[in-house]
């Protein structure tokens, strides 16, 4: 792996050509690869060779795109899926079983927690969703012999509490499970969990990676470090033999640096087909070619409209990780010292009713079901994203009623700041 800068392997990482081939990463719009012998495809299927028979569970663009999310994040390998939502039940289901337990944040995105809580659930994986800020008595409290992963969010959708990342990690690491981290609002332009103990990370490529808000997508990324061997009890999918692939063993064939993903990708991938298309895979590189640009912008917006807020007479509270006065301002300056993300959360003083009234008066800031994006929008989570959770699991996440989270785009910070202030006038 060449030992550049963030900004030289956004622009460059992961596909290299050669003599003669295309400068930029070529789309292969095919479901399916042409082979001389049944002999050559039979041994991609036994995965005894590399190469590509079936777009639903691999396809060129889609590797070279992941190399370069591996290479950005500092990982050995690295897969696209269809959507963050794919990425983060791949993440767990790779791992865990029926009867199987996970420890999670309480502090997640509203769709990652009904997916745990619920979906996951019927599936006879059992969670424990505990406070980020909980003290390490507690954290190790919920452990069970069951539990295979902890899990969090680097920051928190759309509570914006920042991850301790080396508390969990150790504690993570003590009971012999990997810990799992969703990196999608800082990106790796600001944050590298692996450098601080995690061992996969997740994206939803969809927000800042993508940043124009033009394809859905997910990846996730391998640390390579994690010793599935030396657990092998606890993670018989990696470290027994695969009767489906004839008997390979994972964590033997493979490594460190190629198990976790291969297993993702041979198995999960093949049955349930979450694969980002080619093209998809195509616009997200070219969001990654300017992320390194984006986020100084998006992060610089973020900060001028949180100081602005923190200091209107109609505001009861402003999260942002950003500002000194924020709780998570410490833990924030220690895992992202460049900067955070573009993502202002913050509640009215008159509730959901004056959240609702304010939006309406919005002109640059667009109602949307969205966030991380070139454009500016805005969301009331506590009425869409997160619905599902009741009372008690809003205050959990950290999610109140009158919650209202912006996104603060590329436009001008004057701009931004303006249309928030008219619109609070008129609410």
């Amino acid at each position: 792996m060449d030992n550049w800068n963030i900004e030289t392997t956004c622009v460059q990482g992961g596909y290299r050509p050669k003599n003669g081939e295309p400068r930029e990463v070529p789309i292969v719009q095919s479901t399916t690869f042409k082979y001389d012998t049944s002999a050559d495809m039979g041994r991609l299927f036994d995965l005894e060779a590399s190469g590509y028979f079936y777009t639903r569970l691999q396809n060129p663009t889609n590797d070279y795109v992941a190399a370069k999310i591996a290479q950005m994040e500092g990982g050995s390998a690295a897969m696209l899926t269809s959507s963050g939502q794919a990425a983060n039940f791949f993440s767990i289901f790779n791992i865990a079983n029926q009867g199987d337990h996970i420890i999670s944040s309480a502090s997640i995105y509203g769709g990652t927690f009904n997916l745990f809580n619920v979906t996951m659930r019927k599936m006879g994986i059992d969670f424990t969703f505990i406070s980020p800020d909980c003290t390490e008595e507690k954290l190790e409290a919920a452990f069970q012999p069951n539990t295979k992963a902890v899990f969090g969010e680097s920051i928190a959708n759309p509570a914006l509490t920042v991850l301790d990342f080396e508390k969990f990690a150790k504690a993570a690491h003590a009971h012999g499970v990997p810990f799992i981290v969703d990196n999608t609002f800082p990106t790796p332009v600001n944050c590298r969990p692996i450098e601080f103990g995690a061992d996969i990370v997740t994206h939803s490529t969809t927000k800042y990676m993508d940043g124009h808000g033009a394809a859905v997508g997910g990846a996730i990324v391998d640390a390579g470090k994690f010793d599935w061997m030396a657990h092998a009890d606890k993670f018989p999918g990696l470290t027994t033999p695969d009767e489906s692939y004839h008997g390979i063993t994972y964590a033997e064939k493979f490594g460190l640096g190629g198990a976790f993903i291969t297993k993702a990708t041979s198995q999960l991938m093949r049955d349930f087909g979450s694969i980002q298309s080619p093209q998809n895979a195509f616009l997200l590189n070219l969001g990654l070619e300017s992320l390194h640009v984006r986020m100084k912008r998006h992060c610089a917006n973020g900060m001028a409209l949180a100081t602005f807020l923190s200091s209107h007479p109609k505001v009861a509270h402003v999260s942002y990780p950003g500002l000194p006065s924020d709780p998570y301002y410490p833990v924030a300056s220690k895992y992202m010292p460049d900067g955070t993300c573009g993502v202002v959360s913050f509640e009215l003083k008159g509730g959901r009713a004056a959240a609702e009234n304010f939006m309406k008066e919005l002109r640059i800031f667009a109602i949307e079901t969205h966030v991380a994006d070139a454009r500016s929008c805005c969301l009331h989570p506590a009425s869409s994203t997160h619905r599902q959770l009741s009372e008690e699991e809003l205050l959990a996440a950290g999610v109140s009623a009158g919650l209202v989270r912006m996104s603060c785009g590329l436009e001008a910070e004057a701009d931004l700041i303006a249309d928030v202030a008219n619109a609070l006038e008129k609410a």
